[in-house]
């Protein structure tokens, strides 16, 4: 291309991004503001009103190209390649802001204003009889497709995964799990704000019912002590750990063993209708602290939640 008309072609192309990168946001605004109040019917105007004034805009961008762009050599043509390039870069915006409600990456708002004059210069680009300009064009294309397409959501992606795991992490104190007794597996994780709670159930489902529960939370008492008097069809004794350990007596002969005792600096719960207590103590003694690779996987197995 001609020094020239090189000179040209940019002027043309910058004046296109000015315009709309201007333009293009506060009609955005506009629409949405009449939308919120006074629903889609009051938009339509404002609508109508907006492409007009962006068609016009684009047309007089146009007007330094009209020896470089054949579409704009005429008044008529540039009015109907103004009305091309508006059509075509709103469906690119359109675009752009289904990726950025996925969670993309766009920038701040004033690079979010400027991508949307990037696209609609994209837009005017094609019509611009130059290959290198149009193979330009294209690359860039190609490269919002590849960010906004794939890129952009796998970054979104993991930002959403780390912040979920710092969310877990929070009360990293109260994290700690145990193995799961022989035959069981891990269901279900729940983190609180001031406990963390996970179940244990059959590995096949309707071999044995029944659970095990453990609850880590923060010491609620210096010591531990058996209730005075003792609750009805309940008895509490004081262990060799300093915890206790209930016997709760069920209708149908079931009986319910929970072992309370303080490891570290939290206070743990274990009850279960199903192990007795040597087995309870033994998952007790399998207590540590949640792994990443542990509270990863119950994320990718989805057994972990978050209790506000």
């Amino acid at each position: 291309m001609e020094p020239g008309r090189a000179t040209l072609t940019a002027l043309h192309l910058f004046l296109v991004w000015a315009t709309t990168a201007l333009v293009g946001p506060a009609l955005g605004f506009a629409l949405v503001g009449a939308a919120w109040g006074g629903g889609a019917g009051a938009a339509v105007p404002v609508l109508a009103a907006g492409a007009a004034l962006m068609v016009g805009l684009l047309a007089l961008a146009g007007l330094p190209a009209r020896t470089v762009v054949p579409w704009c050599g005429s008044g008529a043509r540039r009015l109907g390649w103004a009305a091309l390039v508006f059509v075509l870069g709103t469906l690119g915006v359109l675009a752009g802001v289904a990726a950025y409600g996925e969670g993309v990456g766009l920038g701040g708002a004033g690079t979010r204003f400027a991508l949307v004059g990037v696209v609609y210069a994209l837009a005017a680009a094609f019509f611009v009889p130059s290959r290198g300009v149009r193979l330009g064009a294209l690359a860039v294309l190609v490269g919002g497709v590849v960010h906004g397409g794939f890129v952009g959501p796998d970054q979104a992606e993991q930002r959403r995964h780390e912040a979920e795991t710092a969310r877990y992490r929070e009360r990293a104190e109260l994290l700690y799990l145990g193995d799961a007794p022989p035959g069981m597996e891990v269901t279900r994780a729940e983190v609180g704000p001031a406990s963390f709670g996970v179940e244990y159930h059959p590995v096949r489902e309707g071999h044995w019912s029944g659970y095990v529960g453990l609850v880590v939370r923060s010491p609620l008492t210096p010591a531990f002590r058996c209730p005075e008097p003792p609750a009805e069809d309940r008895t509490c004794t004081a262990d060799e750990h300093g915890g206790t350990v209930t016997v709760h007596e069920l209708p149908g002969g079931v009986r319910e063993v929970t072992l309370t005792r303080r490891h570290r600096n939290v206070q743990v719960e274990v009850a279960s209708q199903i192990l007795d207590e040597p087995g309870l103590r033994r998952l007790l003694g399998t207590l540590h602290p949640l792994s990443d690779a542990e509270l990863e996987e119950l994320m990718r197995e989805k057994k972990i939640y978050h209790r506000s």
